[in-house]
């Protein structure tokens, strides 16, 4: 049974020091990643209404579209493309204020104007990335990354 997670108000820190430890909850004692990567996304999305807030996953050298919500998506990225490709690469989260001015960017949807990308690894490997695009410019930040870095450790692959 889902439970319900409670839209919290306040500063983007203290929405997510609330919202962390719901999605642990949530995650707690559900082995499957796919089922969890699909509520992390829907959580974070119905928290922060973000543009689009989804997972890819590594698949035969190329990351592959997993659960996500917002609008359709890139359904597959080479190594080193647009932001998803370079996270992977260089396996560091990656804060792009502008989609725009990054070195060969995907534009999977025209309204996306800022992004941030957090790589998720399994035995120092990246297995997967947390994408997260937003409609505002500059609005990512080093409580984006500590954050959802947090969260994405919180799913095992």
């Amino acid at each position: 049974m889902a439970e319900d997670l409670n839209i919290i108000q306040g500063s983007k820190e203290e929405q997510y020091k609330a919202l962390v430890p719901q999605i642990e909850g949530l995650l707690t004692g559900e082995p499957d990643v796919v089922a969890n990567m699909g509520n992390v996304a829907a959580a974070l999305k119905e928290q922060f209404n973000w543009l689009w807030v989804g997972f890819y996953v590594v698949k035969n050298d190329e990351l592959v579209l997993a659960p996500f919500q917002g609008p359709v998506a890139c359904t597959r990225i080479a190594k080193g493309r647009g932001v998803c490709g370079a996270a992977w690469q260089q396996a560091t989260t990656l804060i792009v204020p502008d989609v725009e001015k990054f070195p060969g960017h995907i534009a999977c949807s025209s309204l996306s104007k800022s992004e941030i990308v957090v790589p998720i690894k399994k035995d120092k490997q990246v297995v997967a990335v947390l994408d997260v695009d937003s409609v505002e410019y500059d609005l990512f930040d080093e409580i984006d990354k500590r954050y959802l870095e947090e969260i994405v450790d919180l799913l095992k692959f």
